[in-house]
């Protein structure tokens, strides 16, 4: 059987097999037919390849087959990452095709309103999957949060938003995040350094085009490896990250939960720690959606048995 299919020449086996059936034989005295070229070229190109070493000695043929079948190997995996690159020409043709303009693998859009309704054309042209990490849970410069996202998440897009837990400082944060959490935009918050970062359907990935200036608009990268990158740090994050259900109490809802078990009454509740009696009912609300509570007595059991109380 010859090695040819495992990528060596006929005059390579040739000298090969015999050196295997002479160790250490003497070149210039070598008769090795019908070798019509110089022993020593070839000799040289075995021990390139590891098949011979220096003393003229032939590798063991388990050797010698490892080694050429790792070389090919090797070889058909560079050849399949050459042919890969024929799919994102595709898709460039395709998305050229479709939209009318030049596509390139990474481009700078420098509008934050264009990041958006550029995210917006691909969710809507396949509603798949859609990853955010941002800053703040409200007010992103790419935030999806109006009608189009509805009708996303009734398509059946896969949404999932990880956000700073420093927004939280801001009381607005919390109730937008559990807002949009319970209409399918999944939200998380994680204590890891945060910085802007969009993936559409695996496909796309949005970033920040100098994080050191917001306006500066942002970068659309298509190339698949960068991407898939990017994807699987978003997906790190995120089982990483903390579910909105189990952040800490705020200062203003311990005050609340606190005042709910020790008075009979909301208005007598909300005068203990000097609200309205509306913002006090808002923020029982709050807590009870939060908790999963029908009723506040199941709503103080849960507390209790979380430790809040």
């Amino acid at each position: 059987m010859s090695l040819a299919s495992l990528g060596l020449t006929t005059e390579q086996e040739r000298v090969y097999r015999y050196l295997l059936r002479n160790p250490r034989a003497d070149l210039d005295a070598a008769g090795i037919e019908p070798v019509r070229c110089d022993v020593r070229s070839v000799v040289a190109e075995l021990r390139a390849l590891g098949l011979v070493d220096e003393t003229l000695t032939a590798v063991t043929p388990a050797a010698a087959v490892d080694l050429l079948v790792r070389r090919r190997v090797e070889q058909t995996q560079r050849q399949l990452t050459e042919l890969t690159l024929a799919w994102d020409v595709l898709k460039e043709l395709t998305e050229e095709h479709r939209s009318g303009r030049l596509v390139q693998m990474v481009e700078h859009i420098p509008n934050g309103s264009d990041v958006t309704r550029r995210i917006r054309a691909l969710l809507a042209d396949d509603p798949c999957e859609f990853m955010h990490l941002k800053v703040r849970a409200l007010n992103a410069a790419t935030d999806l949060d109006d009608k189009p996202l509805d009708q996303l998440l009734a398509r059946g897009l896969r949404s999932r938003t990880l956000f700073s837990a420093r927004a939280l400082d801001d009381p607005e944060q919390e109730p937008y995040a559990r807002h949009w959490h319970a209409r399918g935009d999944l939200h998380r918050v994680t204590s890891e350094p945060v910085k802007h970062l969009a993936v559409v359907n695996r496909s796309a990935a949005f970033i920040q085009a100098d994080p050191a200036a917001p306006t500066a608009g942002a970068l659309q990268i298509r190339q698949p490896g960068v991407v898939a990158m990017m994807a699987d740090v978003f997906d790190g994050m995120w089982a990483r990250a903390r579910d909105l259900g189990d952040l800490p109490l705020s200062p203003i809802e311990q005050r609340v939960l606190h005042a709910l078990t020790c008075h009979d009454t909301d208005e007598s509740a909300a005068r203990s720690i000097n609200v309205s009696v509306r913002k006090f009912r808002a923020h029982v609300a709050d807590l009870m959606a939060r908790l999963g509570a029908s009723t506040r007595f199941q709503a103080a059991l849960l507390a209790k048995e979380r430790g809040w109380l």
